[in-house]
């Protein structure tokens, strides 16, 4: 058995999380077997002289809030903004990250076949360079009972730190993010609504509510 990070990888190098997804069985013909249900945070920096956004760390857990992967990652460009009071990201923690492409290749191989839950994963695909079929992107930014739920309004998109205060009852983000946090938070919020989330037919999940447009292939 090998580890990358906290990445861990079997013996033929394939994800040990993957091996479990064929020992899934539904309880649920609606709800999706909790195997196959990840969480995904991103955390990025800026680089170069704009600051442009560049992926520093990425951590993913399980349906339970276990830790499948989490790494830092190195920037092919050099870092002028570490955004620590936002990111978390210090000088430090890039000293002895992974190159991207490597990253991305564990990442990958971490979410195969497993359906994505997150809190504007957008911009955590965008910066991945992933697209990922929309029918399994769970979005806690974009459906709209749990806004309902925390008594917020529809037109406005709520931030995870609310939704989780709100409806989850603790507070995260205190004085940095982490995108272990970040990601559980996400998994607990996908949890509280997921009988609802589940129920409409697939043809839902493709209308422009569940997925952004940003991502949609020109």
């Amino acid at each position: 058995m090998l580890k990358s990070g906290r990445h861990i990888l079997n013996s033929d190098g394939e994800s040990e999380s993957s091996s479990n997804e064929m020992q899934c069985e539904k309880t649920s013909t609606l709800l999706p077997c909790p195997e196959n249900l990840v969480a995904l945070d991103c955390e990025m920096v800026g680089v170069g002289k704009s600051k442009h956004d560049s992926l520093a760390r990425c951590s993913i857990v399980d349906y339970h809030g276990n830790v499948l992967y989490d790494q830092y990652v190195q920037s092919r460009d050099q870092v002028t903004d570490y955004r620590t009071p936002w990111s978390g990201i210090r000088p430090k923690d890039l000293e002895n990250a992974v190159p991207f492409l490597m990253a991305r290749r564990q990442i990958l191989q971490t979410l195969k076949g497993k359906i994505i839950v997150g809190h504007a994963l957008n911009f955590d695909m965008k910066i991945l360079k992933i697209h990922w079929p929309k029918d399994k992107i769970r979005d806690t930014s974009k459906f709209q009972p749990l806004r309902a739920k925390a008594n917020l309004k529809d037109n406005n998109t709520p931030s995870l730190r609310r939704l989780t205060r709100e409806l989850l009852f603790r507070d995260i983000q205190r004085s940095t993010h982490c995108s272990i946090e970040d990601s559980i938070a996400a998994m607990d919020l996908y949890r509280i609504v997921e009988n609802e989330w589940e129920k409409p037919t697939k043809s839902v999940y493709f209308d422009d509510l569940f997925w952004p447009k940003c991502l949609d292939n020109k």
